[in-house]
């Protein structure tokens, strides 16, 4: 249970800081807390809730959040998020442990190798089509929050960085995509799934203190080099869950 706090506290810090992080509470969940994959992903879909709204209010006293990006992109996670939860529901272990450990992988892949280009978001000259997209965009991120129980930022995060937003702009809205994702995907495993509400009060309470000690990191200093130990932790997280899956674990 100590291992557990600890890694909820630093999953915390992370979601706050770089957006990516939640990504790693649910092998923890499944590893050292003993949930099936199903149940430590609903589990930790739900303390996203709460990190979601700490995230959104930490952000929105920095002024980081940009209402005319973030509406259309909350608007397709929240639309999706219930649809990955029934699509979770049925789908086997074996098969939602290689989507996650791909996701980690990606995430920190792309944490790693991406920068700041400086270059202008796709279809900034064209508003409609760039709001359509970025519905398209959350609805991707939701689906996929419901489906793995990431959470929505770390796929979220990865899509608007390529797509050419800052990402102090990425990371604000994927603090507000938590709390709509989450709840969207959680209204769908109190149907399909198992939620461990024993679990999930404490983890709540150690990820809401990391989210807002994250979200003082990353406007306080350059996040840069706490970027490249994200990526490779969650490089070595995606790579141990490919080698359980293998059955090499």
């Amino acid at each position: 249970m100590a291992m557990l706090m600890i890694i909820a506290l630093v999953v915390g810090v992370l979601i706050g800081a770089v957006g990516i992080g939640g990504i790693l509470l649910i092998p923890a969940l499944n590893l050292a807390g003993g949930l099936s994959i199903q149940s430590a992903m609903a589990t930790s879909l739900f303390t996203f809730v709460f990190t979601g709204i700490a995230g959104t209010i930490a952000f929105q006293r920095h002024g980081s959040i940009d209402r005319r990006v973030t509406a259309p992109v909350c608007a397709g996670a929240l639309l999706c998020g219930f649809a990955g939860a029934w699509a979770n529901a049925r789908m086997d272990a074996s098969s939602l442990m290689l989507i996650l450990a791909l996701l980690v992988a990606f995430a920190g892949v792309y944490t790693l190798i991406t920068r700041r280009s400086g270059r202008e978001p796709v279809l900034q000259r064209r508003p409609g089509m760039q709001r359509a997209m970025l519905f398209g965009l959350g609805g991707a991120a939701g689906f996929g929050s419901g489906l793995t129980g990431v959470g929505g930022p770390a796929l979220s995060v990865p899509m608007m960085v390529l797509a050419g937003f800052a990402p102090l702009t990425a990371i604000g809205t994927s603090q507000v995509i938590q709390i709509l994702a989450g709840v969207s995907g959680t209204l769908g495993n109190l149907q399909f799934g198992v939620i461990d509400y024993r679990l999930a009060a404490p983890l709540v309470l150690f990820e809401l203190a990391g989210v807002f000690v994250g979200a003082r990191i990353v406007h306080a200093i350059n996040a840069q080099l706490l970027r490249f130990w994200v990526g490779v932790l969650c490089v070595l997280v995606g790579a141990g869950l490919l080698l359980k899956v293998a059955g090499v674990l």
